[in-house]
């Protein structure tokens, strides 16, 4: 958990400066694509979205403590001008920080608080087997999400599995990733050809690529502290790097849709 730590320590002595995503993975030591995926699952928000949202968390408390100059306000928060700033305040308060100020308070505010990494929330994690895979063709339904939303991936699961005979393999696939935080996840299944595909679903050609692969065996709903776990002590204790390629969950016979267990596959695109 180190090099998230030392993320989170840079943009809370920094938040205020012009620094990029590419300032703190440099920082914590590891690439912008994994400092990415690892704060995400981590803490739950996206990078750049939490530095947003510090300093202006940081800021709604200066106004309701009665800070009368709004301009020097945001200057100290890192915006150029009154009005970026108040934009971007009402974006994530629903409020002014004029309408702040005058309250004094800041009780109707979901304000964000520093995270600290200090406890590690991974859970057992079976040494992985390593497997060159072949090039795929996949084809399914995608939605974008961030950190934030991706709560949101069984509901795209849901409209996914009527169209899956059932013991049908099926996949997981998080790909497209941008600095933001943002991905796109695709429920696809393996097609022989493109044409195969029902029109209006979305099409995934994925080259050979080494993964390192890891068992999940415990119900559905806690994937998620898995793919922590691989991400953040895993990945930095093995001295690999991870590729810039799809990374993704494979579900087979074993797995139940119903109710949720069964076992799933995760597979870690890696470096040469």
């Amino acid at each position: 958990m180190h090099y998230l730590a030392k993320a989170l320590w840079y943009i809370e002595s920094h938040y205020a400066d012009n620094i990029s995503l590419g300032d703190i993975a440099h920082v914590g030591g590891a690439s912008p694509c994994h400092l990415t995926r690892a704060f995400g699952l981590a803490t739950g928000h996206s990078v750049m979205r939490y530095v947003r949202a510090r300093r202006l968390s940081e800021a709604a408390l200066a106004l309701a403590q009665g800070a009368q100059d709004i301009l020097a306000v945001a200057l100290q928060a890192g915006y150029s001008s009154h009005e970026a700033f108040t934009r971007a305040f009402r974006e994530q308060f629903q409020r002014t920080p004029e309408m702040v100020r005058a309250q004094r308070h800041v009780g109707n505010l979901a304000l964000v608080a520093a995270i600290r990494m200090d406890v590690a929330p991974g859970v057992a994690l079976e040494a992985p087997r390593f497997e060159q895979g072949p090039a795929m063709l996949v084809a399914g339904l995608v939605e974008r999400y961030r950190a934030e939303t991706s709560a949101g991936i069984p509901a795209l699961w849901q409209r996914f599995l009527p169209h899956v005979a059932p013991g049908q393999l099926v996949y997981g696939v998080c790909c497209n990733n941008d600095d933001a935080g943002n991905f796109d996840y695709l429920c696809a299944m393996p097609v022989a050809d493109f044409s195969q595909a029902p029109d209006g679903w979305t099409r995934l050609r994925i080259a050979p690529q080494r993964y390192a692969v890891f068992r999940h065996r415990g119900h559905i709903s806690t994937i998620r502290a898995t793919w922590h776990t691989v991400w953040n002590e895993w990945l930095p204790q093995s001295g690999l790097e991870v590729a810039d390629a799809p990374d993704f969950e494979r579900y087979d016979h074993h797995f139940d849709p119903a109710s949720g267990i069964g076992g799933v596959e995760i597979w870690l695109p890696l470096k040469a």
